[in-house]
């Protein structure tokens, strides 16, 4: 990170927005979308025309986190502008032109992770989100109208949707858009392919009739057939009307030099290295009785939180630090009683919502673009849900023994019930079925050890992990790992790692990051789209691009 620069703070709440406004009306959250233009995060560029930058997405992704936890009388979420005949222009075009390429490519992956967690809410948590577009909506914008369930078009010949980057910037949409166009909303190929190369884009009937949106409203009408649609589908929600939401405060962090502390984590950076060491730290006390009491401090929760806070921090404010040590501590036992309460308390609305909020952290982490390499040493806790974070790195060291001079008895790994379901990758297989990808059976064999405490012989004998050193080799072979991580090329890791985390079916996520990958890592830096006489660096003046014109 630049020293000069500050830090990228992924912490906000309402009263602290700046682009969105939130109102509730039966059962329905209203979230207007209304761009300050001077309340960019960065100089340098005025956010004109509801188009947006991180900013605004570090707002959004706030709000759908907290709908879901804070609110759970609310069935409907409806995505609208506050602005005359203009929804959302995408993201900001000379934000883009400023921004280092590494900006550029988490930008767009996180604004995908936060459309990933408006489609989650849909399908599990109950809270449909509907688009109600007043105007232009093109780019991201319109990827913000895909990520919904429902998409209503004012029909008043001008309101049009429009995905007009390959015309206009050279690039293409960064945030899904072209795979949730044929994959999700089942747009046939020939009439994508016209709508992707027009930078009108489509309006009226024949948006309707492709498919690109699910209802046209007269503008006169547009509000009042919103809301009734909204709270028609909020009256059918799962969601428990007449429950209390719990209160998200404000993720408490100190940042004391190269070193992250939270409650429960603690992250050491190496800049030297270009390494960083994660230790999660297990519950200090017994499942308390009521979860709902204890809230935003119930253990599992927390631990997500401050997680998901420091993964977002490293990612854009630490883009050398290319390596990530995963390590955990504490008592096992209390980590299995807390996933047993998870397990027990499932149908339980707080309890659904903190498990799917692991299921999102350990998919972040997932589609990091770091090396994971997890630690199993001595006092550490890798057991059910914090298992899952080790199963997450690209190789796990798990020390036969213990330390010489050390009254640490040696290390363990314990599955649970956590292990076998409630946190699927983005391929839709856990990640046990990832791993045994050759074997089935041996994930159901791996059942009936479940609750055991693993030594290093037995966890590698079930596969567990990758290598056991024991005491004498245990760090000359930690340290060859970090150290070899470093000195490989970055590009040639994020391609190489990419390629095996997700082994399996593919699906419409795996699908979006994989491309993501490919589009924004080549696209972004060629000279037809970035170069001094490219689009992006055109956009806006008047002046024609000149591009390379052979085929690659």
């Amino acid at each position: 990170m630049d020293p000069a620069a500050a830090p990228i703070d992924f912490r906000t709440e309402p009263s602290r927005y700046k682009h969105w406004k939130l109102a509730f009306e039966n059962g329905v959250a209203y979230l207007t979308m209304d761009v300050n233009e001077e309340g960019g995060l960065k100089p340098g560029y005025k956010l004109k025309l509801n188009s947006y930058d991180l900013g605004v997405d570090i707002e959004l992704a706030d709000a759908v986190q907290r709908l879901r936890f804070e609110h759970p009388e609310i069935g409907a979420v409806v995505i609208r502008s506050q602005r005359d005949r203009i929804f959302c222009s995408g993201a900001n075009i000379n934000m883009l032109g400023l921004s280092t390429h590494d900006h550029k490519v988490n930008f767009c992956k996180f604004t995908n992770e936060t459309r990933l967690a408006i489609e989650d809410a849909s399908i599990h948590s109950g809270q449909t989100y509907i688009c109600s577009i007043n105007g232009i909506a093109a780019g991201g914008g319109y990827e913000l109208a895909l990520a919904c369930e429902q998409i209503l078009l004012a029909d008043d010949g001008s309101s049009a949707v429009s995905l007009p980057e390959l015309p206009l910037l050279a690039v293409l949409p960064g945030t899904g858009g072209l795979t949730r166009l044929v994959d999700k909303r089942m747009v046939r190929r020939d009439h994508a392919d016209f709508f992707c190369t027009t930078a009108e884009g489509l309006r009226g009937k024949r948006a309707r009739e492709w498919r690109l949106v699910d209802q046209l409203i007269p503008p006169s009408k547009l509000v009042e057939q919103t809301q009734k649609i909204a709270e028609e589908v909020a009256a059918t929600s799962s969601r428990p009307k007449d429950a209390k939401g719990i209160a998200l405060p404000t993720v408490e962090r100190q940042i004391d030099g190269d070193t992250l502390r939270y409650a429960y984590l603690t992250v050491e950076i190496d800049h030297e290295g270009r390494s960083a060491r994660f230790r999660l730290n297990g519950p200090s006390s017994a499942p308390p009785d009521d979860v709902h009491a204890a809230g935003a401090s119930f253990w599992p929760l927390a631990l997500a939180r401050e997680f998901d806070d420091a993964m977002m921090h490293l990612r854009l404010n630490e883009t050398e630090i290319g390596t990530w040590v995963l390590t955990s501590q504490g008592d096992a036992a209390l980590v299995e009683a807390y996933d047993a309460l998870l397990a027990e308390k499932a149908d339980d609305w707080l309890v659904h919502e903190i498990v799917l909020y692991w299921k999102r952290t350990l998919k972040r982490l997932d589609v990091s673009s770091r090396s994971l390499i997890a630690l199993i040493e001595p006092g550490s806790c890798f057991t059910g849900t914090l298992l899952e974070v080790a199963l997450a790195a690209d190789r796990s060291y798990m020390l036969d023994g213990v330390f010489e001079g050390s009254n640490l008895p040696a290390a363990t790994v314990r599955l649970t019930g956590m292990n076998f379901g409630p946190y699927p990758m983005g391929n839709g297989l856990t990640r046990l079925s990832t791993r045994f990808l050759n074997d089935p059976r041996h994930v159901d064999t791996l059942k009936d050890q479940a609750r055991e405490p693993l030594h290093a012989a037995a966890a590698d004998e079930a596969g567990l992990v990758t290598f056991t050193p024991d005491d004498i080799d245990w760090e000359d072979e930690v340290r060859l790992a970090v150290e070899e991580r470093a000195g490989f090329s970055p590009d040639g890791l994020i391609g190489m790692e990419a390629n095996l985390r997700f082994p399996g079916p593919e699906t419409m996520e795996t699908k979006i990051f994989a491309r993501l990958s490919a589009w924004q890592n080549w696209i972004f830096q060629r000279p037809n789209a970035t170069g001094p006489e490219g689009a992006l660096k055109l956009y806006g003046t008047g002046k024609q691009s000149k591009y390379d014109r052979k085929r690659a």
